[in-house]
């Protein structure tokens, strides 16, 4: 098998599973959920927001036990097909849910990010296997640029089902948008399940591990998640021996919360603040589609040149100046505009979070550091933000106030980012370093 066919099935995934992001959580889904199965009552914003943030919170709480029992076992890829298989099942059966199932659709809703936002998890894990130091940032950056190309390619499809509204009267052509983006993750998936291999079991020894291919497999069960919780507290007590990978998982924590809330409720703003149709809203996401695919290419270019962490600095900077611009944008067209610049920002700034991420992760601990990454410190963070931005809309009575408190986020991310020290070397604390014993 070559590199090329491995590093083309771990991209096609991004492929496939940006279209459950596009269609379940950014735009389809969030006004079918409020406007049908909750009749536009407006509790059905609570509950919407309530069930991304318990999604996101269990995703959070697992992802670090998960991680570790798949660093120990070398099940990487069973772990990310599981996750993969809930989160397509349960969205294909929220293409039979309706008004009055409000919460049933919550519920699969849950599962169903569940998986998207766990598998990703063990998918971002393979970059260190398939990429080395001198192409990370273009690999992720590839990544990125395929997912936003795949929500680009399920928005066309999708695009003649919409015609006549996310509505009631339209409830048929919703549902089949649905079942449509859980047919598409599926078969897009199924190369990295076919041609990825996973390394083996990883033995511990100090500092260093090596992959074991050789030996009994312990099976799933109590004894193996009780493990994972001791190797939980060893992984929290590791990433301390890294102080750069410290500061730069609570920076993420901070400014991707930013991010992960503008992605949920972008739909929902531009319909509700500044009146968009919904094929007004087609046309704008496929515009944010193909900037972001631009964005990713280009920054990961960047990245390999000028470091990850300039160029993430780079996007906060950019994120700035989105959000100022939505806030004031009084017009369809300059919010057009400003969605544009926010797809660059947005493709870039988590490619090259990813491959500093990489970088800074040793390999020993690599698919455990980023059950933190993209589960405790990813998904976390998207428990606070849309709770913040729902308490401000409310309180304030505008969401453009409660986009401005998006500010504080990036605000907070930019600084701690500025007091991360990166030279392209994973630099160990040695006064917290102490031996890790073998598992």
């Amino acid at each position: 098998m070559t590199q090329k066919l491995k590093v083309f099935s771990w991209l096609l995934f991004d492929f496939a599973n940006t279209s459950f992001s596009v269609v379940m959580v950014t735009f389809v889904f969030p006004l079918y959920f409020r406007n049908v199965i909750c009749g536009s009552d407006p509790s059905g914003d609570a509950m919407w927001g309530a069930s991304v943030s318990i999604s996101m919170l269990l995703v959070a709480l697992v992802s670090p036990l998960l991680g570790a029992e798949a660093d120990y076992s070398g099940r990487r890829k069973r772990f990310l097909f599981a996750f993969t298989v809930v989160s397509v099942t349960a969205t294909a059966l929220l293409s039979l849910s309706g008004p009055g199932t409000a919460l049933a659709a919550a519920l699969l809703f849950i599962l169903a990010n569940m998986g998207f936002e766990g598998g990703i998890v063990f998918y971002d894990a393979y970059l260190k296997d398939i990429a080395d130091e001198g192409n990370t940032g273009r690999i992720s950056g590839y990544g990125f640029a395929m997912g936003y190309l795949g929500a680009l390619a399920i928005l066309l499809v999708v695009k003649p089902f919409l015609a006549g509204g996310i509505v009631l009267a339209n409830m048929h052509n919703v549902r089949t948008v649905i079942l449509l983006s859980s047919v598409f993750f599926g078969i897009f998936s199924l190369p990295v399940f076919l041609f990825l291999r996973d390394r083996g079991r990883n033995k511990y020894d100090g500092l260093k591990a090596e992959p074991v291919s050789a030996g009994p497999r312990r099976s799933l069960g109590m004894q193996a998640f009780l493990r994972s919780f001791s190797e939980v507290r060893r992984t929290i007590g590791a990433i301390r021996r890294y102080p750069d990978l410290s500061r730069f998982l609570l920076a993420y924590f901070f400014y991707n919360d930013a991010i992960l809330t503008v992605i949920s409720f972008s739909s929902i703003y531009a319909h509700n603040t500044l009146g968009y149709t919904t094929g007004e809203l087609v046309i704008f996401f496929m515009l944010v589609q193909t900037t972001a695919i631009t964005g990713s290419i280009v920054f990961g270019f960047l990245t390999d040149r000028i470091g990850p962490k300039k160029t993430i600095i780079i996007t906060l900077f950019i994120w700035f100046a989105v959000i100022i611009a939505a806030v004031f944008s009084s017009s369809k067209e300059l919010f057009f505009y400003t969605g544009m610049l926010a797809g660059m920002s947005m493709g870039s700034s988590q490619a090259a979070s990813r491959t500093l991420m990489t970088r800074l992760t040793p390999y020993e601990h690599v698919t455990e550091f980023f059950g933190f990454y993209d589960g405790t410190f990813g998904k976390a963070s998207a428990v606070a933000g849309p709770l913040v931005f729902g308490l401000v809309s409310a309180y304030a009575g505008s969401q453009k106030a409660a986009l401005a408190s998006l500010l504080v986020f990036f605000g907070i991310g930019l600084l701690l980012m500025l007091r991360v020290k990166f030279d392209g070397k994973v630099r160990v604390s040695t006064e917290l370093c102490t031996e890790v014993p073998e598992s």
